[in-house]
């Protein structure tokens, strides 16, 4: 049995809320994904820095001041927020204060136009608005999930969100492509089609779309939560909850160390969760320089890894109830540590030290051996790192006591964003020195099994 943290206690309600209350739920996963599909990773991040900064690397630079400035918000400000929270029982009231920062953030973005520089820092500002909103909404949606189902489901509901979440990035993505975003040589979308709308490619208003998009999006599907799944009744003032929740949140710090399993499982939370946030990040960089891929082979290559992480998401949330998130944890990061060994195996003319024939061009979208290969061994990744992250939050809700949970899903957040720096400085470190891109990226092997080796020493109560 594990430890848990004094002031726990039976919180668990003797009825759960009809099934339309846990899709509710499940919506906000599928209303807020879009903004890092289509904001972070996909499209308004690439067009900002190729086409709003003066330069690639300057925007590169600029943008990652701003994520990580955010970020230092987020990992400051999530413990407090979450103490607070479970101090007033209220969790909508958070959830919709903050999905108003989201959809002001990325409603902004559409005013950025290219090679105007005026525009630049109230962009940056705008995205970190837009960034804090959506991470903060989605600590406070997650501390909804103990009153939702039985402990026994809590994996499924997981990951079902996440598997869902996936999905509607999906969409989105094929949604902008395919109808919204024109190349600007040919003025037509991925689908040969003119933008909807009579988006203009020359001044990339299919990219700038994105921000309203995700905006609109949030706001339509996040509508079920509000409307059909249960909040937890107030219990006091914000006033009184906010002196009640720094008073909590000094106790569970000052406590934290006494209790090993919660302290080791956020330690080991943050070292393998840098390191899936950069394999990510760096999946398509890595594949642009070895390959010489462009925005319409990394696009695509997006939506194949976001299916398979939906799939590996759906199957994780049920082998999570079946065998336990600390198990479903453990083997997504060795599938994760195999993706990174082959990937780092495949060069663009060998696979596994064998020559093959490299890409040639025109020879066709992903034609060559080692391309194909990589994208086996992304759609590894995917498979891993959606339950990887589903299971993670399962585990979090099994050692935390029930009436602090938004408080430690708090410290989850901080967990997940205080050391996001450290991934990408080393990889951008050890590529400089080795000037090899394998060797960069080779140093997310340490970040695994380190992960997995502190994982191992995790007591779960039964």
């Amino acid at each position: 049995m594990a430890d848990t943290l004094p002031g726990s206690t039976p919180l668990a309600p003797t009825s759960y809320p009809p099934r339309r209350a846990v899709i509710g739920w499940i919506l906000f996963d599928w209303a807020a994904q879009p903004y890092f599909t289509l904001i972070t990773t996909f499209i308004f991040a690439p067009y900002f820095t190729t086409f709003v900064a003066p330069d690639p690397a300057t925007g590169q630079s600029w943008w990652g001041f701003a994520t990580g400035s955010a970020g230092l918000v987020i990992a400051l400000a999530s413990p407090l927020l979450g103490a607070v929270a479970d101090a007033s029982g209220r969790r909508k009231p958070w959830i919709f204060a903050f999905g108003a920062l989201l959809v002001i953030g990325s409603s902004l973005m559409w005013f950025g136009k290219p090679g105007d520089p005026s525009l630049i820092l109230p962009l940056l500002i705008a995205y970190g608005i837009a960034t804090i909103g959506v991470e903060f909404a989605t600590v406070f949606n997650n501390a909804m999930m103990p009153t939702l189902v039985p402990p026994e489901k809590i994996g499924r509901l997981s990951g079902t969100g996440w598997a869902t979440g996936y999905v509607g990035g999906i969409l989105s993505l094929v949604l902008v492509l395919g109808f919204l975003a024109g190349s600007p040589e040919t003025g037509r979308t991925l689908f040969g089609i003119t933008p909807w709308f009579g988006l203009d490619p020359a001044t990339h208003q299919g990219d700038r779309i994105t921000g309203p998009l995700t905006a609109l999006w949030f706001v339509v599907f996040v509508l079920p939560m509000f409307l059909f799944t249960p909040d937890f009744p107030a219990r006091s003032k914000v006033r009184s909850a906010l002196r009640q929740g720094v008073a909590e949140l000094r106790d569970t710090l000052r406590q934290l160390p006494k209790h090993r399993a919660m302290a080791t499982f956020l330690i080991a939370n943050m070292i393998y969760t840098d390191g899936l946030v950069s394999l990510f990040a760096f999946g398509g960089i890595y594949a642009a320089g070895t390959f010489g891929w462009h925005t319409l082979e990394i696009g695509t290559f997006g939506v194949l890894l976001a299916i398979a992480a939906a799939c590996g998401a759906y199957l994780g949330g049920k082998l999570d109830d079946a065998f336990g998130p600390k198990r479903v944890i453990a083997g997504s990061l060795v599938l994760l540590l195999i993706a990174v060994f082959g990937i780092l195996l495949i060069d663009r003319d060998s696979i596994l030290f064998m020559a093959v024939t490299p890409p040639q061009p025109g020879g066709g979208l992903f034609a060559s051996p080692a391309e194909q290969a990589y994208l086996l061994l992304g759609s590894l990744i995917g498979i891993a790192g959606g339950p990887l992250q589903a299971a993670s939050r399962t585990l979090l809700i099994k050692l935390a006591p029930r009436d602090r949970v938004a408080q430690f899903f708090g410290l989850f957040a901080l967990t997940g964003k205080v050391t996001a720096f450290i991934g990408p400085m080393l990889i951008g470190l050890i590529t400089a020195l080795t000037a090899s891109q394998k060797g960069g990226l080779a140093v997310l092997v340490l970040f695994f099994v380190a992960g997995l080796a502190l994982l191992a020493t995790v007591r779960v109560r039964r």
